[in-house]
């Protein structure tokens, strides 16, 4: 037994090693691939200042740090939601998270000027709205789990609808940029849209980081948790903040791309053999799935560049139905 122990506990570290190699290697091909292919010497030559592209530093660069950075965000976006429901169904997009962002958008589309400020705002704004909805009608005689997935599937039905009764009733050009933008999609992405919410992020993710002890501990029971001193309320609270904010940041410069937040914790997961749903490995394989979603996006009918959330959406569909199978005969 002494020699099993060290193993079990190197297992979720080597996993996250050979995740964040792989997020490497795929931000190096992403970095290559193009309409004229670039070696990866000519790559570590542009990175390194000693030549100068502005394919690779300013078209290709921002779009594999999109990935990389957003990817991270929906899997911890999905991680968040799914320890606090416990339900592997748990994830922004599932319960109306993602929609409610969308509906934000919209809204800055439709009736303001639509600016970059205004889209994220919006996103955020509506996405809280949405999450309190859904939060407020679980939470009745005590919270639930299950009742906040089963509530969170009817909220984004209606949500849903609102959006298509908006796209709609827009005009065509602001329906047609709606409706494309809806997808979710990294064409075009340059470094001016992706600061600001690089920083918002980050912040998130450091916030939620400090909480991962405590956000575990209520994976193992409410009186558990109590009684190590966890303080639940403020921590859901701050947990369903934190998973908003990542999910509404990214709809707002991406578009709701769906699944990523829903895959990407449960596989983490099951690479690192954890009991619970650990962050990180949820995190690097939610950079891993969106980068690679992209590149198939953007070879899937080259040279025309598909949206990725049309790639992770025909992914996810597959992983859904496995995993509905799969709690359908464990029930």
């Amino acid at each position: 037994m002494s020699g099993y122990a060290p193993r079990v506990a190197r297992r979720p570290l080597l996993v996250a090693v050979v995740l964040a190699a792989l997020v490497l290697a795929l931000g190096v091909l992403g970095l290559c691939y193009g309409a004229s292919w670039a070696t990866p010497g000519e790559v570590l030559s542009v990175l390194t200042g000693r030549e100068q592209s502005v394919v690779i530093l300013d078209w290709r660069l921002p779009r594999v740090a999109a990935g990389a950075v957003f990817g991270a965000a929906l899997g911890v976006a999905g991680a968040i939601f799914q320890n606090l429901t416990r339900n592997p169904l748990g994830s922004p997009d599932v319960i109306g998270l993602d929609a409610g962002s969308y509906t934000g958008a919209l809204f800055a589309m439709t009736v303001l000027s639509g600016t970059s400020a205004q889209l994220a705002t919006s996103s955020v704004v509506c996405g809280l709205l949405v999450s309190a909805v859904v939060y407020l009608l679980s939470v009745d005689r005590g919270f639930s789990g299950l009742r906040l997935v089963v509530i969170g599937i009817a909220v984004n039905a209606m949500v849903t609808a609102l959006n298509s009764w908006i796209v709609l009733r827009a005009d065509l050009d602001i329906a047609i940029a709606a409706v494309g933008w809806s997808a979710g999609s990294l064409n075009g992405v340059d470094w001016s849209d992706l600061w600001i919410p690089f920083w918002v992020i980050a912040v998130l993710l450091t916030v939620i980081a400090v909480q991962a002890r405590a956000m575990h501990q209520t994976a193992l029971g409410d009186p558990l948790a109590v009684t190590t001193g966890v303080a639940l309320g403020r921590l859901r609270l701050l947990m369903v903040l934190v998973g908003v904010g990542c999910t509404a940041t990214v709809t707002a410069v991406a578009g709701p791309i769906a699944f990523i937040s829903l895959a990407a914790p449960q596989i983490g997961r099951r690479l690192a053999g954890s009991a619970g749903i650990p962050l990180l490995p949820a995190a690097l394989t939610g950079a891993v799935l969106l980068q690679g979603a992209d590149l198939i996006a953007q070879a899937l009918l080259a040279p025309v560049a598909l949206p990725v959330g049309v790639v992770s959406t025909a992914v996810g569909g597959c992983y859904l139905i496995w995993l509905l199978t799969k709690e359908v005969r464990r029930a």
